[in-house]
């Protein structure tokens, strides 16, 4: 790969990275792409799934599928769950004490990955609706 190329793509990783640091909202490609467009204007949505994919593999960020539908990404780096806010479709970081988040065996089965997450309403939504 040459030398522009190969800066060319980390420069598009560490915006990937950045966008999902700013963006605490566990965006789809299609939010990613909605915002980076404006300031980007040659980028295409190709871009974006492989700048993921390229953070996905060295585990810098996480994917999230909640609803089934969509996939969604997580910068955090530390075990956390999730709400998905059933009247907004926000995901929204928990922090709760999970007894296993840590272990890596749970009665003789190995564990290589943790997914934590709830439906309900987030509490702005909450607010919106008691003001009815």
């Amino acid at each position: 790969m040459n030398t522009k190329l190969k800066q060319s793509k980390q420069t598009l990783q560490a915006k990937g990275l950045g966008y999902l640091e700013e963006h605490e909202n566990h965006p789809t490609v299609e939010m990613i792409y909605e915002d980076l467009v404006k300031e980007i204007p040659t980028i295409s949505k190709t871009t974006i799934y492989n700048t993921l994919n390229a953070l996905l593999e060295t585990g810098i960020i996480h994917a999230i599928t909640i609803t089934g539908t969509e996939t969604r990404y997580d910068s955090e780096d530390f075990p956390h769950h999730h709400l998905l806010c059933k009247s907004c479709g926000k995901i929204i970081d928990i922090d709760i004490k999970c007894p296993y988040v840590n272990q890596n065996e749970i009665d003789g089965h190995r564990i290589d990955e943790r997914h934590g997450y709830f439906k309900g309403d987030c509490r702005e939504c909450l607010k919106k609706k008691d003001k009815r």
